[in-house]
């Protein structure tokens, strides 16, 4: 049976993840704590800003110098990824020199963003949104599905990529599941109009769509040195792989992978765990609205 192998949780948004074994779903179903601060250019509110390279969110997709910073965080609970203080390490830059700082959150927020505008040559403003965090699709909030099949088939599509890990961390992944088929989470969307409900556990998720891919996973996530031509070569491989099941018109480009998922509310609390058994479902409707997607 399909199984929970991985939860990851990326406690300030485009940094690093940390693996966890239980996580509570949150308000608005994504794991509590997850993507909980974020760093935006100063003065950009992030309820308006775009993730989108450019967007005012300082991220992979705008800075490729995020990658070179590292993270370890500590969390406030068991199931909870709420950062309560992050270490951050940074190299030499320019005139600034490396250096390594822990800082408590929330009371040293602001010395964080400064400490991460030195590195990076422009101001940046630390935001917090404990109720659902930052997450890159709004409409459709709740944890990110892949297999660890997938990641393997990934891996090796490309030289330039060590091994199944470094395709999670390339793509972020909040959700691996093992025990199944490559690219499973394939079946875990619908076309409009439709999702996919699936159990974890106890709890009930509704996967709504496929996950367009940016710039980032063509990066490596140390380094942000870029592989030539992956864009390329990932979209003939994934139409050479892609199963008679990934039909869908919510499928409409090959630069996709990874479901984005909303969980109902009737499940927010609820806590997964790696090992849960995950059972894919019956077909569910669901409404497109200017609060995200409302499953019917």
């Amino acid at each position: 049976m399909t199984r929970l192998d991985e939860l990851v949780a990326y406690p300030v948004k485009s940094l690093d993840g940390v693996r966890v074994d239980r996580a509570e779903l949150g308000p608005r179903g994504a794991l509590r704590g997850d993507r909980s601060y974020a760093l935006v250019e100063a003065g950009v509110d992030p309820e308006t800003a775009s993730v989108g390279g450019g967007g005012g969110y300082v991220n992979g997709k705008s800075e490729p110098a995020i990658h070179q910073l590292r993270a370890t965080y500590e969390l406030a609970g068991p199931a909870d990824a709420t950062p309560t203080a992050v270490t951050l390490e940074r190299p030499a830059r320019g005139d600034v020199a490396a250096d390594e700082r822990t800082f408590a959150l929330p009371d040293d927020g602001d010395a964080l963003a400064t400490w991460v505008g030195e590195y990076l040559g422009y101001e940046v403003d630390l935001v917090r949104e404990p109720a659902g965090g930052f997450p890159d699709d709004r409409a459709a909030p709740g944890p990110t599905v892949i297999s660890a099949g997938t990641l393997e088939a990934v891996a090796s599509w490309f030289d330039g990529i060590a091994d199944a890990a470094e395709v999670r961390r390339r793509f972020r992944p909040n959700v691996v599941l093992a025990d199944c088929p490559a690219f499973l989470e394939d079946r875990l969307f619908d076309d409009h109009g439709t999702g996919v409900r699936f159990a974890v556990g106890e709890a009930d998720l509704v996967g709504i769509n496929p996950c367009q891919r940016c710039v980032v996973p063509s990066r490596h996530p140390d380094t942000a040195t870029e592989i030539d031509g992956f864009r390329e070569r990932f979209l003939r491989k994934r139409r050479e792989t892609l199963p008679e099941w990934t039909e869908s018109d919510r499928f409409d480009h090959d630069f996709r992978l990874m479901v984005n998922t909303v969980v109902p509310e009737e499940s927010w609390g609820a806590v997964v765990a790696v090992g849960d058994a995950v059972e894919v479902g019956n077909l569910v409707d669901v409404a497109e609205t200017d609060a995200g997607v409302v499953v019917a």
